[in-house]
């Protein structure tokens, strides 16, 4: 998968969407995510915080502007 993929492991965006709106696969899929594209700061976040906050967030951003938006850039 390339880097600049905006969506869940390069998938189409109503997948994504799918994916995000389940809570367990929203937290694993923005933890592995985050070990992928190299953040493992942003990624041990993710595992320890990534609650309910985290998941809503996500989910509000990827349904507003259509793609997954990278709250941690660490």
């Amino acid at each position: 998968m390339a880097k600049s993929s905006s969506d869940y492991f390069g998938l189409s965006y109503i997948v994504s969407v799918i994916l995000a709106i389940i809570p367990i696969t929203a937290w694993i899929c923005g933890v592995v995510t985050r070990f992928m594209e190299g953040k493992i700061v942003a990624g041990i976040i993710r595992i320890f915080l990534g609650g309910w906050i985290l998941w809503i967030l996500d989910l509000i951003w990827m349904i507003v502007n259509k793609k997954i938006i990278r709250l941690l850039n660490i």
